[in-house]
């Protein structure tokens, strides 16, 4: 049985060892603009969603979402994120295909993690996807501004929908699970 378990740990350090020299030796691809493959996304995908998990706070978000803070927070994320989560014009990111893994496009598909998710994300960033951290540039109430913004987006009020229409030409859309009768009304 020793014998046993020496063979089987002996093999797992062979194979870990192995695939550490071929990855130190280049021959795994780095390329920005080509898609991993589905081992290598489940991975870095499970090892980002682990780590926040384990090291975001779960803190609440100081500020009311007030129209104000909320047409604040939409001005930040169209000066600050709209280049890589999509324009609130629902014109395609700028560089929407020049990021590896992509970037999410929050206005075609708002967030649906919690505030306290969303606000860790951005002033942390996320290692080796393209994601700054945010912290050193903007300040918490900003932070926590856009933070709102993106919590908020499938539900904004009315005035603040209003300000989205007027300055982007366009409004968010429904709820996904709301239907839509055909005069567009809600």
């Amino acid at each position: 049985m020793g014998k046993f378990i020496f063979g089987v740990t002996f093999t797992i350090v062979v194979l870990v060892l192995a695939v550490l020299g071929l990855a130190m030796l280049g021959f795994f691809p780095t390329p920005a603009n080509v898609a991993p493959s589905h081992m290598e996304r489940r991975l870095a995908m499970g090892a980002v969603d682990a780590s926040m998990e384990r090291h975001a706070p779960r803190v609440t978000n100081p500020l009311p979402p007030t129209d104000q803070n909320l047409e604040d927070g939409m001005k930040l994320y169209t000066m600050n994120c709209a280049l890589c989560h999509g324009n609130l014009n629902r014109q395609p990111a700028q560089l929407e295909n020049s990021l590896f893994p992509p970037a999410p496009n929050f206005i075609s598909d708002p967030p649906d993690d919690p505030e306290w998710h969303i606000f860790y994300t951005i002033r942390t960033g996320v290692r080796y996807t393209g994601m700054p951290a945010w912290d050193k540039v903007l300040s918490e109430e900003d932070m926590w501004k856009v933070t709102s913004f993106l919590s908020h987006f499938d539900k904004l009020p009315p005035a603040v929908q209003d300000y989205y229409k007027a300055n982007f030409g366009t409004a968010p859309e429904p709820e996904k699970n709301e239907p839509v009768k055909e005069d567009g009304q809600k």
